[in-house]
């Protein structure tokens, strides 16, 4: 009877682990095609970004907003508001590329399709190997904020060097950190689906930029 109860609770638990992982997933690619769509009518209005300050304070309130509505109805409004806010906020910066640069398509184009390569091979990696990576939490954590402050630092100071170091950081970091989120997902230890999608929607979003701006750097030309 004890090993009967086991098996069940084991079968209920990858049940709802499963269960977790498609509604990630399936809010993922919405909130990713809602937010390219802002960043599109963005471009289309050719609105001016915010700026740095705005930008700040209008995502980290819609993320705390978010959090807090997480296990409610409304979390999926709150969503939908960062991320289509985000995407307004991408849409100024893929437009000034395609400016700045004569093959700023091209850079843009090359600069998605690696981040759906490197986000789909880590979350393919994690997801067949199903292995454990909660090691990375605390590293990721210290090196997320050293790179967020350089990277501000970068920014006001205008420091090229320094954005070019930050941009790589950032691209390691947020691979990382979809190896971590997903593996949370396969391991159970995330269960909440909205925080997952937000979670994994952030890196996504971080790591596209930060390509971006490697690639204008090494490959834009006048």
């Amino acid at each position: 009877m004890a090993f009967e109860n086991t098996v069940v609770r084991a079968g209920e638990s990858t049940l709802a682990i499963n269960k977790v992982m498609k509604n990630t997933f399936i809010l993922l690619s919405a909130a990713l095609l809602f937010s390219a769509f802002t960043a599109w009518l963005s471009m289309e209005m050719n609105w001016r970004h915010p700026g740095l300050i705005i930008t700040l304070i209008g995502f980290y309130g819609l993320l705390f907003l978010t959090e807090k509505l997480a296990n409610s109805p409304w979390g999926l409004a709150a969503v939908f508001a960062l991320t289509g806010f985000m995407g307004l906020t991408i849409g100024p910066i893929i437009n000034a590329y395609t400016q700045m640069f004569s093959n700023g398509t091209e850079l843009v184009m090359l600069a998605m399709g690696g981040t759906g390569v490197i986000t789909l091979g880590l979350a393919g990696y994690v997801m067949t190997t199903r292995k454990d990576f909660s090691f990375l939490s605390g590293f990721l954590v210290v090196g997320v904020m050293v790179a967020f402050l350089a990277g501000i630092g970068a920014a006001i100071f205008n420091l090229p060097s320094l954005s070019l170091v930050v941009s790589v950081a950032f691209i390691l970091l947020m691979s990382g950190m979809i190896l971590y989120q997903v593996s949370e997902l396969v391991q159970g230890g995330e269960t909440n689906y909205i925080r997952a999608t937000v979670g994994l929607f952030v890196s996504i979003y971080n790591l596209f930029l930060s390509l971006l701006q490697l690639l204008g750097i090494f490959g834009g030309e006048d």
